[in-house]
């Protein structure tokens, strides 16, 4: 019996690729860059499982035009690329990669914001660009991490994370979330707030939400007045959660001191206004981007997609 096809739409570590091949027969030679949704459909048309990423937007129009497919497992946490309502009525299961990359995400947040506040960019290209003229008492003065006040919006896996680091910098950590943190568990000195509340009481903003439309523009121009000037912002969930003009109007009239970004609405456009603040640190959408976390990705997809194709429930499915 032919081993089962398989579409990956994008080119994945090679540890994921080889193991890939080994166990089914992968239609296509994925490439680095997204595929044309032609090329997209194409793939999928004849497809009994897919690999997808946050780049490819799986619709109605597209699932209607997939017969044989039965699992796309998505190289991510989130699924906000894929119309889930619309694979749930054609009996597509649809699961996401959880916990996996949760650590790593976590360092990269911690690695903006440090960056973000202590203004190591602008100091790197001071250095590189020969303009750097000797130590200086009043040079690239930023702002203290150590015993501030963290706010986290959305206290799930990753926002936990973010919070556990914390600790090692003596930061009091509130946070606006659907649910309480345990009580018992570690970190219950965390202080759960409204998120307006938080806004308005820390010194560093760290968003972690999923995409919804709920949480387009969680972060407009009314939350971002809430914030202290002082105060700066931290996103690695999604672009689309934050108001990029009115980001780029708060930091450039000094309403806000700073802002670190590893996600965009546009991707990967951004408001050109944020180009030219020195005040913000912007990241080529990094969060899990490390050769262990996506090589794990990876097989939790290829893990996902045996047990459907086999009959077993899929450890991740979300739909």
């Amino acid at each position: 019996m032919p081993p089962p096809s398989l579409y990956i739409a994008r080119l994945l570590p090679e540890p994921v690729m080889a193991a890939a091949r080994e166990q089914f027969h992968v239609t296509a030679l994925p490439e680095a860059r997204p595929p044309s949704r032609e090329t997209l459909l194409e793939g999928l048309r004849g497809a009994q499982a897919a690999i997808c990423t946050l780049t490819e937007r799986i619709d109605q129009e597209i699932l209607s035009q997939t017969p044989r497919l039965r699992v796309i497992a998505n190289y991510a946490v989130g699924y906000d690329n894929i119309v889930v309502e619309a694979a749930r009525a054609r009996g597509i299961v649809v699961t996401n990669t959880p916990d996996v990359l949760t650590e790593t995400t976590a360092d990269l947040t911690w690695a903006l914001l440090l960056a973000t506040a202590r203004r190591v960019a602008e100091g790197d290209r001071l250095v590189r660009e020969g303009a750097w003229q000797g130590w200086e008492p009043t040079q690239l003065l930023g702002a203290d991490v150590e015993g501030n006040t963290l706010g986290i919006i959305g206290m799930g896996r990753i926002g936990q994370a973010v919070a556990r680091r914390a600790s090692g910098f003596n930061m009091t950590v509130l946070y606006c979330s659907h649910g309480e943190r345990d009580p018992s568990a570690p970190g219950s000195q965390w202080q759960r707030l409204s998120q307006d509340e938080v806004l308005a009481r820390s010194d560093f903003i760290s968003l972690h939400v999923p995409l919804t439309p709920d949480t387009h523009h969680l972060i407009g121009p009314a939350e971002l007045r809430r914030m202290r000037p002082t105060a700066f912002l931290i996103n690695t969930s999604r672009g689309p959660v934050v108001d990029e003009a009115a980001l780029v109007d708060a930091i450039s009239t000094g309403r806000l001191a700073g802002a670190g970004l590893d996600v965009y609405e546009r991707e990967p456009d951004l408001h050109s206004g944020l180009l030219q603040l020195r005040q913000v640190v912007l990241l080529p959408h990094l969060g899990s981007a490390t050769l262990r976390t996506r090589v794990r990705m990876g097989m939790v997809c290829l893990e996902n997609i045996q047990a459907v194709l086999e009959g077993r429930p899929a450890p991740n499915r979300v739909v």
